[in-house]
């Protein structure tokens, strides 16, 4: 698999299952797309979730049924119990060729990545299935270890632009920018005062 950033604003993803990993799955894509859950009952915690829902026993569809409910679908994802039923919808998916995530069966050509993001950043974590546990570890890894990502991020973007017009060698502002990253005393002084951080890091590169 390619790993890929996509606009899902507006579209259509079909969810199916109501339990805690349909909930998961629904609150990931809302309130970007459109969410539609069907499921034969609904858990707390998803039916307080303002998305669509329809009630429906999955097994007791006919593949018609199956196929209008996912007809205009960007995306397909199967949280049932059974996984005959999860594969059962991927098949149908796979024929009309919409994209599918399967939670328990056969793999489907979508996974759902463990992700953590700010306003200038975003990082997606996937083992490939093989151990969400391990996705959700490397996550929390990197909010703890690094509270300050969001601000350095914004000031490594001022740093490179201010270098463009003080220093003219590329090859120095590269430098320059990867030693203020491997600085531990910027990150340590941006969680307690990015202010002074930054003119810290300015003072210091910058030259009028």
């Amino acid at each position: 698999m390619i790993p890929l950033f996509v606009d899902l604003t507006g579209r259509s993803v079909v969810i199916f299952g109501g339990g805690g990993v349909a909930f998961r799955k629904a609150r990931y894509f809302y309130p970007d797309s459109e969410v539609m859950v069907v499921s034969r009952s609904f858990g707390k915690d998803l039916s307080d979730l303002p998305v669509r829902k329809y009630t429906a026993d999955t097994g007791l569809l006919s593949d018609d049924e199956l196929e209008n409910m996912i007809s205009s679908a960007f995306l397909v994802v199967a949280t049932l119990s059974d996984p005959r039923q999860n594969d059962r919808i991927g098949k149908l998916c796979r024929a009309k060729g919409i994209l599918f995530n399967n939670a328990d069966g056969k793999t489907g050509d979508v996974i759902i990545p463990s992700v953590t993001s700010g306003k200038n950043y975003t990082i997606a974590i996937s083992t490939g299935g093989d151990s969400p546990a391990v996705s959700r570890f490397i996550r929390e890894h990197l909010e703890s270890e690094f509270p300050a990502l969001e601000l350095m991020i914004a000031l490594q973007a001022e740093l490179r632009e201010a270098l463009k017009g003080s220093e003219p060698r590329q090859e120095q502002r590269n430098k320059i920018l990867k030693e203020v990253l491997n600085e531990k005393m910027v990150w340590k002084t941006l969680e307690r005062d990015p202010a002074l951080a930054r003119e810290q890091v300015m003072e210091r590169y910058i030259h009028e």
